[in-house]
């Protein structure tokens, strides 16, 4: 059953003073928290932890990837060289040595000429040696072409990294989900949940499989061309290196103000999310009461926020792109000034110039993409962080310890001074005492907000008691397993939940390992089958998500298909047949009587015809039972039954 469906909301929070939210025309309030950027981000990192075979490889690809690719440059300005000394060498008169054409220089007054003649590898006479620059281009077609193949393998095993790491992270957030308390779900906007296991996980998923490969490869190859450029020349290299602190500091200052923002953009859609849901939950109600402009003024006034979180997160993460081309360009007009003034003066060769410039430009394109990388690393890390409150949650006290249910049930329910209250400061039910015999029917009538469900749900341990105990059969039921207790335990609310599925599906429900007989026979004693044969497939009609291809009242008929498969000891029906019309009623009135043999029964009606003949009728009123006896015993005190049944049926009986 839904969660949600399992007790009223008006009863459970509205009525209780609990922490209730804006509705489809309110505002929720959005926490202000500080995102802890180091320490969930660690957190995220640790995830990854099951996966470290995978991350060994992922690692020894990208630096067997990054190495390769980073020598390249230096191979392709040997060819550079042989290209130059080619050209110069046509250039000298043929016959002479290096030697003489380098005093002929200098005694011709050109002594800059003869430094760089003395730098390049050049034969006077001689031209372009073709097939020394065709191995040189092979070799590095052969070293990017390697590099590239590592890195698609490396690219390969970070994807399945990536994606486990999400897999088992949905996996811990659904069995989360299944652990936590029912208050924790009453506290919290659906669309703000669904939005923290869908929206967050996929951005936590794309963040990793982006900013893992880019910071990784951008990383190494910093390593390896900062390597590459000490090689070559230590001067030029210590002067590229003077963007590193200047590319952090901007980077910090940017990171600092980008944060809060991020948090608040996340949070800012979860807030959207579930106002949206809440909207097209309650659009039939939108629609009666004309609310259509206070509901789109409401997300406007969301969509607003958001917007303005949004852009601010981006605009400001997104400086450190431009300032960091900038950097990157001034940084390679520096180098390339400098180079050719030492191809100039024979200390460097212009191949070596030419393998620095390379290097210069991917020296600083790993720093400004890792820059870049930023803004999409905060946001993934601040949806981490809203993923990793929900898995920090409180949950339900495990129960494995405890005793299993009898395996024959009786269900003789007693509560035995039991007190409850939602909130610490406002008492609901209060040193409450009540034996049910098996096989009895116990009705609970009373206003909105007295405590029915409430009581009703404390059989289910959906709350733990403030005081007293509840027993089942003489064995209290904190002490039993919770999932052994509730499936002797069938139910049917008011609002009715069906699954998108078959009709025999849904039945099916309760009881899985029914037989094809006993789900017919329960769809029987309940007159599912008297509607189920004017569908178009019968049984294997297809419900849809909202249920609307059967009406409500044959979805209710369904629900309490469904509970009476499940064949249970104790059976609470929360308004079970106010759906159905009078003569359906009646019948499955019947059909209840039959069924409930030996069973305890819990029914919570408004409609006072339908519990003439319970055993037991309770009255309650702000959580205490005010009066209680059967119908004829009530109406004869003149009590408050007396009132609330004089006041249904004046006009139809005349009581």
């Amino acid at each position: 059953m839904s969660p949600r469906d399992t007790m009223k909301a008006t009863e459970r929070i509205q009525g209780q003073g609990g922490p209730g939210r804006g509705g489809p025309f309110g505002r929720g309030q959005i926490g202000q928290k500080a995102m802890n950027f180091r320490g969930s981000g660690k957190r995220l990192l640790l995830l990854l932890r099951p996966q470290r075979v995978k991350l060994v490889g992922v690692v020894a690809a990208a630096v067997t990837s990054v190495a390769l690719s980073s020598v390249g440059p230096k191979v392709l300005g040997r060819a550079t060289d042989l290209i130059f000394a080619g050209v110069i060498g046509s250039r000298l008169p043929a016959g002479m040595s290096k030697a003489e054409a380098i005093e002929a220089t200098k005694a011709a007054g050109q002594a800059h000429l003869a430094d760089l003649l003395s730098q390049v590898d050049a034969v006077p006479g001689s031209g372009i040696d073709f097939h020394a620059v065709g191995a040189v281009l092979l070799l590095v077609l052969a070293l990017y072409a390697t590099s590239a193949l590592v890195g698609y393998l490396q690219g390969w095993l970070l994807n399945d990294v990536v994606q486990a790491t999400v897999f088992q992270l949905r996996e811990r957030v659904e069995e989360k989900l299944n652990r936590l308390p029912l208050p924790y779900l009453d506290r919290q906007p659906r669309g703000e949940l669904l939005s923290r296991v869908t929206n967050d996980i996929d951005n936590v998923s794309q963040s990793l499989q982006q900013t893992m490969s880019q910071l990784l490869t951008s990383g190494l190859t910093v390593v390896f061309i900062l390597a590459m450029m000490f090689y070559v020349s230590p001067t030029l290299a210590l002067i590229a290196l003077v963007t590193i602190p200047v590319t952090v500091v901007l980077a910090g200052l940017v990171m600092r103000r980008s944060q809060a923002q991020f948090i608040a953009q996340w949070r800012r859609t979860g807030a959207l999310n579930a106002q949206i849901e809440e909207a097209f939950t309650g659009h039939a109600l939108v629609k009666v009461f004309g609310r259509q402009r206070e509901v789109q003024a409401t997300f406007d006034e969301e969509n607003e926020a958001l917007y303005q979180a949004a852009f601010r997160a981006q605009f400001l993460s997104g400086l450190i792109m431009p300032v960091m081309t900038f950097i990157g360009n001034l940084n390679y007009v520096i180098i390339a000034v400098l180079g050719g003034l030492r191809v100039a003066s024979g200390t460097m060769s212009l191949g070596d110039v030419q393998a620095f410039i390379q290097y210069s430009r991917h020296f600083t394109q790993p720093v400004t993409q890792v820059a870049s990388m930023i803004n999409l690393l905060q946001s993934g890390v601040a949806s981490a962080e809203r993923v990793f409150e929900l898995l920090d949650a409180a949950e339900e006290e495990p129960d494995a310890h405890l005793a299993a249910t009898t395996a024959a049930p009786h269900g003789r329910v007693t509560f035995e001074g039991v007190s409850f209250r939602y909130d610490d400061d406002r008492p609901l039910i209060e040193d409450l005492s009540l034996t049910v015999e098996p096989g009895h029917t116990v009705a609970i009538v009373g206003p909105t907000g007295a405590g029915k469900t409430t009581l009703v749900n404390l059989i289910l341990r959906f709350y733990a008691l403030n005081a007293g105990r509840i027993t089942l059969d003489g064995t209290d039921i904190a002490q039993l397993r919770r999932a052994d207790l509730r499936s002797q335990i069938g139910m049917v609310l008011q609002d009715t939940w069906l699954f998108k599925g078959t009709i025999r599906d849904n039945i099916a429900y309760g009881r899985p390992d029914a037989t094809e007989e006993e789900l017919m026979e329960a769809a029987r004693a309940t007159f599912v089958d008297r509607f189920v044969h004017s569908l178009p497939n019968g049984y294997d009609t297809v419900i849809d998500d909202e249920g609307s291809n059967v009406s409500a009242g044959e979805k209710q008929l369904i629900t309490i298909a469904r509970a009476f498969l499940a064949n249970p000891a104790l059976l609470i029906l929360d308004e079970a047949t106010s759906s159905v019309d009078t003569r359906t009623e009646l019948l499955v009135q019947h059909a209840m009587a039959a069924l409930r043999s030996d069973r305890t029964s819990f029914v919570i009606a408004h409609r006072l015809s339908t519990i003439r003949d319970a055993d037991q009728i309770l009255v309650m009123e702000e959580g205490k039972i005010v009066e209680r006896g059967n119908h004829t015993a009530l109406i004869a005190r003149g009590g408050a039954y007396a009132a609330l049944y004089s006041a249904q049926f004046l006009g139809a009986e005349g009581v």
